[in-house]
Parts: structure tokens; sequence; C-alpha cells
């Protein structure tokens, strides 16, 4: 099975299980969350229930106290207005008017001889607590099923011989001790301490059941609760307790004593009294969760069932190169990476070809073709892979292999093989066009490598490549140029400031009357340890880590220093150009440190050039953006040229595009200078100049067939080693002046 074709992706998400189990948990955790704080809310709702029934329980156990102690009182008084009365016609009118002020069925005056009255009213003698009362005492009897009786005893003379009774019915006893409370759920009825009901309510049925309940062997906590509540009445103290009856009701039951004939009103109401609403509530509450717990579990199957869909479509997604089908990069690393830590050292070795000359496909042959160029050198690749090797399209014309291989030799084979079978096309081709391909390798010493630092080893030893059809292998010399590099980097701060750097000027003649035209301003690095440091060992790397703006800078002021100087000796000056690093584009105000010293030194406009490199232009923002960075310098008093003319792909397109002042022809146009393609080209890069106003520099220009040659078609100016070499500042001072003697200097282009 070869990875190219099918690879098992690491997916960085997390998997539809798991996702289940988290959603799971997750909802499990609010429905507990939910019965436990449903349960605590009962429990809350319980004991405020059991408060609120104590205290209304209370409160009518008062009520009732009162009113039968206001019932005694008032027999207590009459008992001495009877007394005063003449006649039995005139007492009996009175105790049944006062029975009806006094709320009572009826008033009776009983004496030990059996005489009432009224006379036709019952004799309630024999009742103990007319007895009682003959004996001194109030009395309240119950006549069970019948009437409550109030009595007191009736002095005459010291003596007690009668009794008055006060009856009051049932029906008047049961409204006495009807609930108030509780929204008419709640029954009350009034039991001596040994459980018999004295007083009941008009519906007796539950607290004859109660009576059962006493006497039952109840659940433990029922019977302990009832036990409780007999020790309670026994010793005058209330209380409260819930309990389920026979038809399965939640019950509250509260006792208070009254005071009176050992008697405790009792009070029996629903256990939801409070609670009712609150369950519906909650249980509406549990139907709308449930629902959305339902709704969200079918939400949760549609998307599991459509991520399973598009499983593999986000994956190619993520993982796949649009271009070619294969692995990304982004795949290959995730892949790579496992492949290569999983193994010994010295096991795989990763590769990284570049298409060179890939631009000239894309432009000669269109885009599309390039596309296509592309898919067919991967499915090319392709077919040289192994098992458990790997080949992904990184960027543009870029492609990493990772090979199991580590012998240089069958690297370098299989490479070739590659090539080969990628230019076999052009047999058959009627364009052929021969690919050719830049190759790094890394033979992979650490397994446990950061697959980003192995692909950018494999880079850098592409990039370092000698010979085009040789792999270049990533070892210790590129590591020592690495190190080198750093200590170059160390160097450079402590260089600028002890002036380590030495600023060259190199002339350009004017070739109509033979005068020093204008300069170049070159940089040269004298180390007092490590001696010549060579430019092409220092610039690039500047380049790459942006000191070259500050070395930029550093050059740009000590020309502006050697023109001061010959602006204070009274010497004319001609143009001295400066190299601009594209790195300055990437600051939108470079030009401001460049006009402050050009400020600071009091330099006039047009005797300093800023000199840019076609390889500035990359892209159409940053030519936009350094077309109006020549306006700019124009408007500073800067001229600018264009150097490496004709090398790029756009050069044409580029002078259409900026105003500059001057272009310079690269050296490689005079290498032949008898070839007449080379003239041809040169004469005409001269032609479209002068009709468009720009000057014309030829540099690297040595021997005298040049010179001859670039005179006949009237080039502007040269710059070579046929007139100079470039010169110390000290020594072109020297030679300027030596030249100046010769002829009149004069500003080239002001």
């Amino acid at each position: 099975m070869k990875k190219t074709q099918d690879v098992k992706i690491y997916s960085m998400s997390v998997s539809p299980v798991i996702q289940t189990c988290i959603v799971s948990i997750i909802l499990t955790a609010v429905i507990t969350f939910m019965l436990w704080n449903t349960s605590g809310l009962n429990t809350v709702l319980e004991n405020s229930t059991n408060s609120y029934v104590k205290d209304a329980s209370f409160q009518q156990a008062n009520d009732i106290s009162s009113k039968i102690n206001s019932f005694e009182l008032a027999l207590e008084l009459l008992s001495d207005s009877i007394k005063k009365l003449p006649n039995e016609d005139l007492l009996e009118e009175f105790l049944n008017r006062k029975a009806e002020i006094l709320d009572f069925d009826s008033l009776i005056l009983l004496d030990k001889n059996n005489k009432t009255i009224p006379s036709n009213t019952e004799n309630l003698n024999n009742l103990s607590g007319i007895k009682n009362s003959y004996n001194g005492e109030k009395s309240i009897t119950y006549i069970e099923g019948q009437s409550l009786v109030f009595s007191v005893p009736v002095e005459s003379n010291g003596e007690i011989n009668q009794v008055l009774a006060g009856v009051c019915k049932k029906e008047n006893i049961q409204n006495l001790i009807a609930p108030k409370s509780f929204n008419g759920s709640g029954l009350s009825c009034i039991i001596d301490n040994n459980g018999k009901v004295v007083i009941s309510p008009t519906d007796v049925k539950p607290f004859i059941q109660l009576d059962s309940i006493f006497m039952a062997k109840d659940e433990n906590k029922t019977k302990n609760a009832i036990e409780e509540m007999k020790s309670h009445m026994s010793s005058g103290e209330p209380g409260v307790f819930n309990f389920t009856s026979v038809n399965n009701s939640r019950l509250v039951l509260s006792y208070h004593p009254l005071g009176i004939n050992n008697w405790v009103l009792l009070t029996l109401v629903p256990a939801d009294l409070i609670s009712g609403e609150a369950n519906n509530y909650i249980l509406r509450s549990f139907i709308i969760v449930g629902i959305v717990v339902l709704i969200f579990a079918l939400f949760l199957i549609i998307i599991f069932r459509y991520y399973r869909k598009s499983e593999n479509r986000l994956k190619k997604f993520a993982f796949s190169d649009s271009l070619t089908g294969g692995l990304n990069n982004s795949a290959f690393q995730l892949e790579c990476q496992k492949l290569i830590s999983e193994s010994p050292p010295m096991t795989y070795t990763v590769i990284m070809m570049n298409i060179k000359g890939f631009k000239l496909i894309n432009l000669n042959y269109g885009i599309e073709t390039g596309n296509d160029t592309i898919r067919y050198i991967h499915k090319v690749l392709s077919r040289h892979i192994k098992e458990d090797e790997m080949i992904t399209r990184s960027e543009a014309d870029h492609f990493f292999l990772c090979l199991k291989e580590s012998d240089k030799n069958v690297i370098q084979k299989r490479i070739d093989e590659m090539t080969a079978d990628i230019n076999s096309y052009a047999q058959n081709s009627d364009i052929p066009h021969n690919i050719k391909i830049s190759q790094g390798a890394y033979i992979v010493e650490e397994p446990g490598l950061n697959i980003r630092m192995i692909q950018d080893r494999a880079r850098t030893a592409c990039q370092l490549q000698n010979k085009i059809s040789d792999c270049s292998f990533y070892n210790s010399e590129i590591t020592n140029k690495m190190i080198m590099e750093q200590k170059l980097c160390s160097l450079f701060d402590d260089s600028i400031k002890n002036n380590d750097f030495h600023v060259y000027i190199q002339p350009k003649i004017n070739l109509k009357n033979s005068e020093t035209g204008g300069a170049e301003a070159l940089v040269r690095w004298f180390h007092p340890d490590r001696g010549i440091i060579y430019p092409s060992d220092f610039i690039p790397l500047f380049e790459r880590n942006g000191n070259i703006i500050q070395l930029d800078l550093y050059v740009f002021e000590k020309v502006c220093e050697y023109q001061k100087q010959r602006i204070d000796s009274g010497k004319k000056l001609f143009t001295i150009s400066v190299n601009l690093s594209r790195v300055h584009f990437r600051n939108l105000n470079y030009l401001r440190p460049f006009i402050e010293l050009k400020n600071k030194y009091n330099i006039p406009d047009g005797v300093i050039e800023l000199e840019l490199t076609e390889s500035i232009f990359f892209d159409n923002q940053q030519i936009e953006l350094v077309k109006n960075a020549i306006n700019q310098m124009h408007s500073y008093g800067f001229l600018c040229s264009l150097d490496d003319f004709g090398v790029g792909f756009s050069s044409l397109g580029l002078l259409k595009e900026f105003n500059v002042d001057a272009i310079k022809l690269d050296r490689k146009f005079f290498e032949d200078i008898t070839n007449s393609k080379s003239q041809n080209i040169i004469i005409s890069f001269i032609d479209l100049a002068k009709r468009l106003n720009i000057h014309v520099v030829a540099e690297g220009i040595e021997t005298s067939e040049q010179l001859n040659f670039l005179k006949s078609v009237n080039c502007d100016m040269v710059q070579g080693y046929i007139f100079s070499k470039p010169l110390p500042l000290n020594e072109f001072e020297k030679w300027a002046d030596s030249r100046e003697n010769k002829c009149d200097d004069s500003l080239v282009y002001n």
C-alpha cells in the first residue's frame, strides 16, 4: 500500500463516539443536577409546609381556646345576673335572649332537684361536668355526636344549689374548629390525650382512619412520629409530622394542646398544600427539558450522520493538494513525522525538489500548462514511491519526498531515475522542454527532530546545490556555513560602530566626453580579527536577517560625508549611486532616514542616486508600492536607477511602469560582444531607453572590444575594470582629481 494512494490521516478532531460520550455525560450531569436540585427544593417546600401548618394551627388553637374561654366567662357573668331576677318567667326570657346574643343554642338553669329553666329543656344533671359544677368547678362536657355543654356553679347564700349550663350544638362547634387557612383543604378536630375524637369536623372519615393509624403497627417512621406525638400531648407540647394515609395520600398532621380538659387540636392538611403548584411547575420543567434533550439528541444524530457523510470530503479538503490530488504539506508533515519518529536513525531521507525556471513555463505556455506540468511531475514522482514512502507538493513548484533510503548513491540513483522519467515526455513532444530540477536532501539522523526542521534542512541543502544534476546533502559543511553566518551576525553591530565596513567607489565614464559621469558606492568588510569578509558571504545573509537596512544607511551616510567634503573643498560633484535593498520596502516609511541624512549634510538634489534591482518588483502589489516610492524619491531630490536590467522576466514592462532615470545593462549581455544577437539586443535596449529619455549604463566592461562597440551604439556611460576597479574613498578621490585635471567634469544628468 502506497502512502500516496491510501493514507490514514490522524485527524486532530474528536471522533463522533467521543463526542457522543461527552454530550451524554453533560446531559446526564444536567439531569442529575436537576433531580438533586428538585429533591432539595421538595425538602425545602416540605419544611415550609410543615412550618406554615404548624403556625396556622397554633393560631387556630388560640382562637378556639379564646372562644371557649369567652363562653365560660359569659356564663360566669350570667350566673351573677340571674340571682337578681325576681321570677322564673323573667329568668326564662332572660336566658333565651342571652343565648341568642352569646351564640349558645340554649342556656339552662339547673338545680339539684332536677328542676330546669326553661322547663322544656333536657335535664343534664347526670352529666359529669354538671356534677363538677355543683362542686364549684367550671366545666365543659361533650355529649358525643350532639353538643358541647359549658357549666358554671351558681352560688346563693354561700351554697351551690344551681348550675348554669350553656349548650352549643354540634354544628356550631364544627364551625368553631373549621380551619380558616389552607384554602379550604384542611380538616381539624379536637381529641383528648388518649386519641379519642372529642369534636369532629363535618367529614369525620379521615379522623376515623387516624384512630386506626394510632393503633396500627405502620412503618417505623410513622410509628415513631405517632409515639412522639402521644408523648408531646401528654406533656402539653405542640408538633407536626408527615405521613401517608391508607389511600396513599401524603398528609401533614399538626397537633396543638388547647389547655382545656387535656384536649388537643389536630389539623390535617395535604402535604402538597404549598408544593402542589411547584411540583406542577417542576413537572412541566422536566417535560420541557425532556423535549429539549430529545430535540438535541435528534439534532446530534443528524449532525453525526452529516459528519460521517462529509468526513472524507473534509479530510480531502484539509489534507489533499487541490492541484495534484495527492497529500498536501500538512498531511505529509503528520505522516512523515510519525514514520520517522517510529524508525531508527538513518532510516529515512527527506528530499526537496525544486523545478528550475518554472516561471518561464507559465509565461511562455500559460498558467494552465504550468498546472498540467505540476500534475504530470507529481504523477511521475508518485510512480517511484514505494511502501512507507510519500510525496507532497509543498508550494508552487516545490516537492518534498520521504524515501526509505540512507545510502547517498542509492538516493542519487533514484532521483536520476525520477528526473529521467519526468523528461521522457520530451521525446514525443512537439515543443521539447527539458525540465531541470534542483535537489536537496537530509538523511534523518535525529528521528525526534521536528518535521519542519527536517524539511528546512532539505530546503537549505537544495538552495546550496552546486551542480544542477547532483543532489546536495545536508552535512557538516552546511552546518558550518550556518555557524559562520551566525558569527557574522554577531560581529555586525560592533563592525558598524568601529567602521569596519569600508565604502569603495567605482567610477562611471561618460562615453561622449570621457569625463567621470558618476560612480557607484560598494561596500567591503575588513574585520580586525577575521580579515577580509567578501560581499558574497555577508550580503545575502544580511538580506535575510534585515541587517542590510542598517548597512545601506551606513553606506549612504558615508557617501553623504564624501559629497559634503567635495562641496566644502569647492570641487565639482558627480552623481554617486547607492544600492537599495528590497528589504527596505517592507517599511512604508523606509525613505525617511535617507531624507534626514541628506538634509543633515546639506546634499543638493541630483547628486545621489538610489539604485534598485529588478528582484524588488516581484508582484503587482510590490510594483505599485515601488512606483509610488520612485515618485517620492524624485520629490526629495534623489535620482533612481534600475540595476541588472534585462535579466528578469519583466524588464520591458518595468520601463513602462516606472519613471527611472537610468538603467544598468547586466554584464551578461557583454560576455560575447561579437555575437550578433547580443549586439542587436543591446542596440534595441539603448534605442528604447533613449526614446524614453532614460540614461543607459553598461556595467562589467573589461575589454576594448566591448568599449568600442558601446561607443559605436551611443551608450551613455560605462562602468568596469577597463577604466577602474572599485577604489577606497581616498584613492578614488585621487583618481577623480587626476582625471579632473585632464578634463572639465560636470554633472552627467542633473
